[in-house]
């Protein structure tokens, strides 16, 4: 038990360590974008005395290094600062667009974890058959076939030629959860194509290794059949490395939503991320940039502590 607690807390400083590096990162990597951001920002507007009044708004008058501490300072407070682009406050901004990547993610993981898993133990049980092949054969051609292609095909059969879902996925605040379903089912099967293959060929993999442990061969030998040989035994071992992938996969799911959500114009943070960019709103970009590493850290973390705990060789030592 003491060697799990250790591990937990080597994984939680490990990730606050690496959250410190990348908001460094983000921080080094807007502040070295070329040209003038106050600049910019003005247009044609500027002149020498604006340029300097806004410049000192947003602080950039200020070295680098106390520019960093204040904006570290405000994020650890709950302050991510001010838009630019529209005056507002970024967390209330964020906090709404936040929320809807997050609900479009977890409606594409309630559609791909179960498919992944079904689809894995059923081409573990008829490993090298023709359903096997035929699935691994789909599976690996729709992670290699690129998103923004994916969701256009859709777009184009389903909503165009079909007319069963909406091609645009405008949601608002009011819209009812059965609407905002029918009118997130495109982004959402966008990303369970693209993330299903991942999940599903490590349930295979993991299912395939265990089948030839010696406790699976006891079953075998004692005339278990092999759905329950897999599903009673086999499958409550392999859940380190599956669960592994499926939480990295979440991470996917709500970190790279940025191009299915420009696709579908979904008022998520990816889409917020690519206006913000568009508009030199600088602040916005870095608070983005920001949640989506912490999000990613996050359930990396997670990843790890599950896979800890669903060890039984950490949990049950000799």
């Amino acid at each position: 038990m003491n060697n799990i607690v250790t591990m937990l807390l080597q994984r939680i400083l490990l990730g606050l360590l690496t959250l410190f590096i990348v908001s460094l990162i983000i921080f080094l990597g807007v502040s070295m974008l070329p040209g003038d951001a106050a600049q910019a920002i003005l247009g044609q507007a500027a002149t020498p005395d604006t340029v300097a009044a806004l410049r000192k708004q947003l602080g950039l008058d200020l070295p680098a290094h106390l520019r960093y501490i204040n904006w570290l300072g405000g994020i650890l407070q709950g302050d991510f600062g001010t838009s630019i682009g529209n005056g507002r406050e970024i967390s209330e901004v964020i906090g709404v667009r936040f929320a809807n990547t997050i609900f479009l993610a977890a409606f594409a993981a309630c559609i791909s974890i179960p498919l992944s898993l079904v689809l894995g133990i059923l081409a573990a049980l008829y490993r090298n058959s023709i359903y096997d092949r035929t699935v691994n054969v789909v599976t690996l051609s729709s992670i290699s076939t690129p998103e923004f292609f994916v969701a256009y095909i859709l777009i184009l059969f389903v909503s165009v030629k079909g007319g069963w879902f909406p091609s645009l996925s405008n949601i608002q605040g009011e819209t009812g959860f059965l609407e905002r379903l029918d009118k997130t089912f495109l982004p959402a099967v966008t990303l369970t194509l693209v993330s299903v293959a991942y999940m599903m060929r490590m349930t295979r993999a993991a299912i395939i290794n265990l089948l030839s442990q010696s406790y699976i061969e006891m079953a075998t030998l004692k005339g278990i059949r092999n759905p329950r040989i897999i599903i009673r035994h086999a499958l409550p071992n392999a859940w380190a490395p599956i669960v592994n992938v499926i939480v990295l996969n979440l991470a996917y799911l709500i970190v790279g939503v940025v191009v299915v959500e420009v696709v579908f114009v979904y008022p998520g943070l990816g889409q917020l991320l690519v206006d913000a960019v568009q508009r030199r709103d600088m602040p916005v970009v870095q608070a983005c940039c920001l949640i989506f590493a912490v999000t990613y850290v996050t359930l990396n973390l997670i990843a790890d502590i599950l896979s800890i705990l669903t060890n039984p060789r950490l949990l049950h030592p000799k």
